[in-house]
C-alpha cells in the first residue's frame, strides 16, 4: 500500500487527508472510498484518460483508493494528481508519505490549477503541516509567496512521475520564493506592506471636519464606527474612503486576505489594501453571517476580517441580524452551528454603519421639513438597541453640505498619519490594534494621567457608561494620543474621546 498526502476543508481550516492505494487480485475495478464527493468520484474518469493517454497499461486488478479519516468529507478535483501518481507508482518502492500533492488532471494528462488550491496550503502552512507540496506549475506564482514551504511544479502528469521516479539530485529545484514589491516599512524584522494608490480620496470629501477625524481615529485603531446624517451629507464617501487609509499588512495578513479572495471564488490579486465587504440591508443572516444546510460556508462577516465591514441604511437591517452582529464585533469570531457542521471563523474587522437621522432623513435638515412622527422616529431608532450601540466605538453626527464647505486632507495625508500611529503603538511592544487590546492590555498600555482619571470618572457617573463603554473611551483615547505621538493619555484625549460616546 502506497501513500500520499492533499487535504480537504473543514469549515476554512484545511485537515490532512492521507491518500492510499491498494491493487488486489479479482474483477478488474476502481472505486474510492472514504466519503468521496461526486467530484472525487469524477476523478475516476479522469484519471484513467490521464494515464492511458500517457502509455499506462491498467493491471487487471481491482484498485481501491481510501481517503482517510474516512469519517471526514472531503471535496474538490485538487485529489485527481494524487491519485494517479499513486496508481502509476504503486510498483515501485519510493516513499511518498511526506509529500502533498494537488492538482487537477486534464483527459490528456495536464495538470490544472484549482482555486482552492492556495487556500488549503496557506492553511496548512499556518498550521505548519506541510513541508513539501508538488503542485501545478501555473500556481507556483503565488503560491511560491507562502515562507517556509518547498514548491515543486509540474505541466502534466508524465512530468509528475518521472519526477519521484528520478533521484533526489537529479530533481528540478524547488521554486524561488517570491516577494512583495510594495512599499513597506519594518519593525523587529516584520514587514508592514501599504499602497500608495487612493482609488477613493479624502479630497473628494468637502466639509465634514468633525466626521473626517473621527473617520482617522476609526482607522488607525480599528474602532467600530457610526454615522448619522441627512441623505447625501457624504456618509458612504466616508466609509469607502476608509479602505485606503487602513493600517499596513503584514506578510502572514496579506496572504490571509488572499485566501479569503480564493474562498470567494475570486482570483488573489495580493494588494496590500484590506478589503471592504457592503452587503445590502435585504442580505439574509446565512449570507451575511455563513450557513448552508451541509456545509457551513463563510459569509460577508468572515470575509471583511482584518477589513471592514459597512451597513449603510443601518436601522433597515433586520432586528435578528443586527442583533446576531453583536457577538463578532465584541469576540472577533463568528461561530455556525448546524446539523451537519460546526465551526469558527475569525471575523476581526472595523464595523462601519451609516444611517438617517429619521425615516425620510430630514430630521438635521435646516430647509427640508421632516415629514415623521415622534413615534416614527422613535420606532426607527429603536431597531438600534443600547447593547449594539455600546459596541460602537465613535458616533459622529454629520453637518448639512453647503455650497461654502472646502476640502481639507487628502488619503495620503491621513494615511501617513494612520501609518506614523500604528508605527508608534507597535514600538512600545503592543501587537494588536487598540480597539482589539483585551481587559490586561488596557491595563498596561491605556492608563491616564490622574487629571484625565479624574475626568473619566466624572463621565461614568453622569453618561453611565458601562463597563465595556469605559475601556472602548479609554481605547479612543490611546488612539487619539497615538496620532499625537504621546506616550500619556491627557485630558484633552480624553474629552475628544468622550465627545464621541453614545449617551444614552
Amino acid at each position: 500500500m502506497k501513500t500520499v498526502l492533499c487535504a480537504t476543508y473543514e469549515g476554512i481550516e484545511a485537515k490532512v487527508v492521507d491518500v492510499e492505494v491498494t491493487l488486489t487480485k479479482g474483477l478488474p475495478s476502481f472505486s474510492i472510498v472514504g466519503i468521496a464527493s461526486a467530484s472525487i468520484n469524477e476523478a475516476k474518469e479522469r484519471v484513467k484518460s490521464a494515464l492511458l493517454s500517457n502509455n499506462f497499461s491498467f493491471p487487471p486488478k481491482r484498485i481501491t483508493i481510501n481517503l482517510s479519516p474516512s469519517d471526514l468529507k472531503k471535496e474538490g478535483s485538487h485529489f485527481d494528481l494524487s491519485i494517479a501518481l499513486l496508481i502509476a507508482l504503486e510498483n515501485s518502492d519510493l516513499e511518498l508519505n511526506e509529500w502533498f500533492v494537488f492538482g487537477e488532471l486534464g483527459l490528456d494528462g495536464k495538470i490544472k490549477e484549482n482555486i482552492y488550491i492556495y487556500p488549503l496550503i496557506l492553511s496548512l502552512a499556518k498550521q505548519q503541516k506541510i513541508k513539501k507540496v508538488l503542485v501545478p506549475s501555473s500556481a507556483t506564482n503565488k503560491l511560491s509567496k507562502i515562507p517556509n514551504i518547498e514548491f515543486y511544479g509540474v505541466e502534466n502528469l508524465q512530468e509528475a512521475i518521472d519526477f519521484f521516479q528520478a533521484d533526489q539530485t537529479q530533481r528540478p529545484r524547488a521554486v524561488e520564493k517570491e516577494s512583495f514589491e510594495y512599499p513597506f516599512y519594518e519593525l523587529e524584522g516584520v514587514k508592514y506592506y501599504y499602497r500608495k494608490e487612493y482609488e477613493e480620496d479624502f479630497i473628494d470629501v468637502r466639509g465634514q471636519e468633525i466626521a473626517k477625524r473621527a473617520a482617522l481615529i476609526a482607522a488607525a485603531g480599528f474602532h467600530n464606527i457610526l454615522f448619522e446624517g441627512s441623505p447625501g451629507c457624504g456618509k458612504s464617501m466616508i466609509a469607502k474612503r476608509m479602505q485606503y487609509i487602513l493600517p499596513a499588512l503584514s506578510h502572514q495578513e496579506l496572504l490571509e486576505l488572499a485566501k479569503l479572495d480564493a474562498l470567494e471564488m475570486k482570483e488573489p490579486d495580493f494588494l496590500p489594501c484590506r478589503n471592504f465587504r457592503a452587503p445590502h440591508h435585504t442580505a439574509t443572516a446565512a449570507s451575511i453571517f455563513g450557513g448552508g444546510s451541509h456545509r457551513a460556508m463563510i459569509g460577508e462577516v468572515g470575509l471583511a476580517h482584518k477589513s471592514i465591514l459597512f451597513f449603510d441604511e443601518l436601522p433597515h437591517f433586520s432586528k435578528p441580524v443586527l442583533e446576531a452582529l453583536r457577538e463578532p464585533m465584541q469576540d472577533n469570531r463568528i461561530r455556525i452551528s448546524r446539523v451537519n457542521a460546526k465551526v469558527e471563523y475569525p471575523s476581526d474587522f472595523l464595523f462601519v454603519g451609516a444611517m438617517n437621522p429619521c425615516p425620510c432623513g430630514n430630521l438635521l435638515a435646516k430647509d427640508l421639513e421632516c415629514r415623521c412622527n415622534e413615534a416614527e422616529i422613535q420606532r426607527y431608532k429603536s431597531r438600534l438597541s443600547d447593547p449594539f450601540l455600546d459596541r460602537i466605538d465613535l458616533m459622529v453626527v454629520m453637518q448639512e453640505s453647503t455650497k461654502d464647505d472646502t476640502v481639507s486632507f487628502s488619503s495620503k495625508e491621513l494615511h501617513k498619519k494612520v501609518l506614523e500611529a500604528n508605527i508608534f503603538a507597535k514600538q512600545r511592544g503592543q501587537e494588536s490594534f487598540n480597539a482589539k487590546l483585551n481587559d490586561a492590555d488596557v491595563e498596561e498600555y491605556c492608563s491616564l494621567r490622574e487629571d484625565a482619571e479624574e475626568i473619566l470618572q466624572k463621565a461614568i457617573e453622569r453618561y453611565k457608561l458601562s463597563f465595556r463603554g469605559i475601556k472602548k473611551v479609554k481605547k479612543v483615547a490611546r488612539t487619539i494620543a497615538d496620532l499625537e505621538q504621546s506616550y500619556e493619555i491627557t485630558k484633552e484625549h480624553l474629552f475628544e474621546a468622550l465627545s464621541y460616546r453614545h449617551r444614552r
